[in-house]
């Protein structure tokens, strides 16, 4: 009805006088509801004395809402710009203190754990000493009691007091480094003493043969019992390789001893002792950070240089010890590595490098040679190979292996107490034989073995423990 009226008066002013300026608008109000609006212009008035309508109206509050909204965001409720920069600069500052506080409280922390550290490591090396003094002190002999013997008649010896064998010290003196002769010493405590004199004469003083002397080049004919030199000191130094420079270089003397423990994934430290007795104390006087990561227990040392394995690959490294860099690096061809040919015992032995009088050589294998030994001789500036021979015995079928005077000797097994050399290879005759020379395996888990040309006797190491062994080598035959 509305609707209606209000067409009606439409229809009635437009057909009066401002007829041709009146306007009729549709459009919906604020609640959304649709509104018709009828305008006619004034016939007096130029302008209303009031500008605006619910249109400016709506965009004024949005415009105030606006500026509420913008004075929050900005805080120029609480003090304007400058209020809201010092207050960020406030918690900043409090954030950053409190990072401070928390650096210094770790400092502090680390400091104490370093300085107990330190104590621990004292205490440590107390306790080693004193194990290491307990360890070699003598324990008093425990003989058994026999009763004093009528002195022999014309046999020209003269007995000591006390009943003792007059040649006993001939018993004794082959086991001056070994710790072995208690087996044989008891043989003699029982018995006719006659017959141990006599018994004493036949064993310990055989005839001279011309090769009482280490000074030959010829076979190997014994392996002297062995001498301890060191016990590592953690699991890291289970497997290991120490060694001497046969020819060193300035500035390290011929003395000098070095060692690498071998235990891990990230082995580099090469540690250096200034001499045996040195390095039975444990006091290093140089340790160096290799450049790459070593391989196993098959290290050397030559003229100045440490030769290695590089870990997981055939690489051969040489190490310039003076300038403590790499001088060389070269692939040993079609050598197997990482586990494919290594020695009876593993630790990736796969190439086993070693010194002798004839210079540098490593022992390894290839799929051609199907497992059996290859030794090559390298030349020891460019790592080329110069030479190579290869062998009937299967390398992984012996525990280990080194050489002297351009033979090759393997070693039978590496736990068995009572080992045996059991092979051994001539390079001048490229021909292998079987042989029987006893070897004791004191720890019983020998790692590593090699010729010490320096002091021309084997080093090596048994579970742990530093070990060397005297040699008795045949004089060299005349061609």
């Amino acid at each position: 009805m509305f609707l209606l009226l209000s067409l009606c008066v439409c229809g009635l002013l437009l057909r009066g006088d401002a007829q041709d300026r009146a306007a009729l608008w549709r459009g919906n109000d604020r609640s959304g509801r649709c509104q018709y609006t009828f305008t006619v212009p004034s016939p007096t008035e130029s302008s209303c004395p009031q500008t605006g309508g619910p249109e400016m109206e709506n965009i004024k509050a949005r415009l105030n809402l606006l500026e509420v909204l913008v004075s929050r965001l900005t805080g120029q409720d609480a003090g304007g710009p400058q209020a809201v920069g010092g207050r960020a600069q406030a918690d900043l500052q409090e954030a950053l203190n409190r990072a401070v506080g928390e650096r210094n409280q770790l400092h502090e922390e680390k400091e104490r754990l370093e300085r107990e550290l330190g104590a621990l490591q004292r205490r440590m090396e107390e306790m080693r000493r004193e194990t290491e003094r307990l360890r070699n002190k003598p324990c008093p002999p425990q003989t058994p009691m026999v009763p004093p013997s009528p002195p022999l008649q014309n046999s020209g010896v003269m007995r000591p007091a006390g009943g003792s064998n007059p040649v006993s010290h001939l018993v004794s003196r082959p086991n001056r480094q070994g710790d072995s002769s208690s087996l044989r010493d008891s043989a003699w405590q029982y018995g006719h003493p006659g017959y141990q004199e006599l018994k004493a004469a036949v064993t310990e003083i055989p005839a001279p043969d011309g090769s009482d002397d280490n000074t030959g080049c010829g076979e190997l004919i014994s392996v002297a019992n062995p001498v301890t030199h060191r016990k590592a000191d953690n699991i890291a130094g289970k497997y290991g390789v120490w060694m001497q420079d046969p020819e060193a270089m300035s500035p390290y003397g011929p003395d000098m001893v070095w060692r690498i423990d071998t235990v891990g994934t990230e082995v580099r430290q090469l540690f250096g002792y200034d001499d045996m007795e040195q390095l039975s104390k444990g006091f290093p006087s140089k340790v160096l950070l290799l450049p790459e990561l070593v391989e196993s227990t098959g290290a050397t040392m030559y003229r100045g240089s440490l030769y290695y394995q590089r870990r997981r690959s055939r690489t051969l490294i040489r190490y310039d010890l003076p300038s403590e860099s790499i001088a060389a690096r070269r692939d040993l061809p079609h050598a197997g590595f990482h586990g494919q040919y290594p020695y009876s015992w593993g630790g990736y032995t796969d190439i086993d490098l070693s010194v002798d009088e004839q210079g540098l050589w490593a022992v390894y294998s290839t799929s051609k040679a199907k497992g059996a030994i290859v030794i090559s001789q390298l030349d020891p500036h460019s790592l080329e190979v110069k030479r190579s021979w290869e062998t009937n015995i299967r390398k992984t079928s012996v525990a280990n292996s080194f050489i002297i005077c351009g033979r090759l000797y393997t070693l039978s097994s590496y736990s068995a107490a009572n080992a045996t050399i059991n092979y051994m290879y001539d390079t001048a005759t490229s021909q292998g034989k079987a042989i029987a020379v006893p070897f004791r395996n004191k720890y019983m888990y020998t790692c590593m073995i090699d010729y010490n040309l320096a002091q021309r006797k084997l080093f090596a190491w048994d579970n742990y423990h530093l070990v060397s062994y005297d040699l008795k080598l045949g004089r060299t035959q005349a061609n």
